[in-house]
């Protein structure tokens, strides 16, 4: 497996993973919206994408957007691949922190950013819906 930046070739098959992943995936639009821009990793098997992380910068933060894997692809080490090439492209650009949300039930996620290095900093109350429910703020610190 392979981690590289997020390129054209990529985008079908990203926005096939979203469906799969998220209640409101986002399109092969919105995802080419997004070349060029912050951090937007894929890992590929054979030169076959098998899921990404997506991280918008705005001057020295770091704001994880989406991380989804197949989930034929689950419990590979996938998700640990993006997530740490992702803190070091960040160390790298000199971010300060990267951050995200998960919903406070979905464990795997949970133990996936912990096990990373990020840290539990709050709760956003009813911040998911379909169903409502809280997410849990976590950062990985780069600096300070």
């Amino acid at each position: 497996m392979t981690v590289v930046p997020m390129q054209e070739r990529h985008l079908a098959a990203l926005a096939e993973i979203e469906k799969v992943c998220f209640h409101a995936p986002w399109s092969a639009d919105m995802l080419r919206e997004e070349l060029g821009k912050g951090l937007f990793l894929v890992a590929e098997r054979d030169g076959v994408a098998v899921g990404y992380v997506g991280c918008q910068t705005v001057l020295d933060e770091g704001y994880i957007t989406n991380v989804a894997v197949s989930p034929d692809c689950r419990r590979q080490g996938v998700g640990r691949a993006l997530i740490g090439t992702l803190v070091s492209h960040a160390g790298a650009q000199g971010l300060a922190f990267v951050t995200l949300e998960a919903r406070t039930s979905n464990m795997p996620a949970i133990a996936l950013y912990e096990n990373a290095g990020f840290q539990k900093v709050g709760v956003r109350k009813n911040f998911y819906t379909a169903p409502v429910e809280d997410a849990l703020l976590m950062t990985f610190f780069l600096k300070g």
